[in-house]
């Protein structure tokens, strides 16, 4: 029946700097392009991992105030090797992180920090003795 989770999407306001974040920073790999019936650009899909993908929508141009008790989507959580690695590698490409690198109550490694819209990302290294580290395949 259900595989996993295929894809977050996300509406941008400004395409070229969205791939900046994502692509150049982050390093994933812009994989296609779908453009709508007038054959307008419509979503880029950025591959995140195997079979995993964020789609990027263009047109996004009502950000809200806050975040805070909002209902929806809280934040995207990218899994990585190393949390240090991660956030040297943020500050260096001027990304400023919201929270440093720290343990959190699940026992593994997280900071965090914003895309160019401001949705909120985790980064996230799984220790062994976390509770999330039991279910891995």
């Amino acid at each position: 029946m259900i595989k996993g989770i295929g894809h977050i999407a996300l509406k941008v306001e400004d395409m070229e700097r969205s791939l900046h974040f994502y692509c150049d920073v982050l390093q994933f790999t812009k994989a296609f392009e779908i453009h709508d019936d007038q054959d307008n650009p419509w979503i880029v899909y950025v591959k995140a991992g195997p079979g995993q993908f964020i789609e990027l929508f263009y047109g996004g141009k009502n950000k809200p105030e806050t975040t805070e008790n909002q209902i929806g989507v809280d934040h995207l959580c990218l899994e990585v090797t190393s949390i240090e690695e991660i956030a040297s590698h943020l500050k260096n490409n001027d990304i400023k992180l919201d929270v440093e690198p720290k343990k959190a109550k699940d026992s593994n490694y997280q900071c965090w920090a914003k895309d160019p819209d401001g949705n909120r990302i985790e980064f996230m290294q799984i220790m062994q003795d976390s509770p999330q580290s039991q279910w891995y395949e």
